[in-house]
């Protein structure tokens, strides 16, 4: 199995950064990708950025060239660099990892808040 652990939300005025960070272990040998979503109040959960093993990334239409999906395999870590943040990015993140035939590995945790306001 594969174990996630999610940090880095909190509160950030608009227009302010923050950066998410996933770390996996255990069975991270199935990993074929590993991917941040989001679900905001009241809406469904929704694809935010997804890195594969081979570095290829995909982004929401909402976040492009304001956020940054990368991986360090060293520590087995993926981050989100988020810049640029709107009122309508607040939702809790999750970290999610995919196998080859891009199934999640993982139940979904309890992700970590983010919140843009002033």
């Amino acid at each position: 199995q594969v174990q996630l652990v999610e940090s880095g939300g909190g509160l950030v005025q608009p227009g302010g950064s923050l950066r998410l960070s996933c770390a996996a272990s255990g069975s991270i040998f199935g990993i074929n990708a590993m991917g941040w979503y989001r679900q905001a109040p009241g809406k469904e959960r929704e694809l935010v950025a997804r890195i594969t093993n081979s570095g290829s990334t995909t982004y929401a239409d909402s976040v492009k060239v304001r956020f940054t999906i990368s991986r360090d395999n060293a520590k087995n870590t993926v981050y989100l660099q988020m810049n640029s943040l709107k009122p309508e990015d607040t939702a809790v993140y999750y970290c999610n990892a995919l196998n080859s035939h891009m199934y999640f590995l993982c139940a979904w945790g309890q992700g970590t808040q983010v919140t843009v306001s002033s």
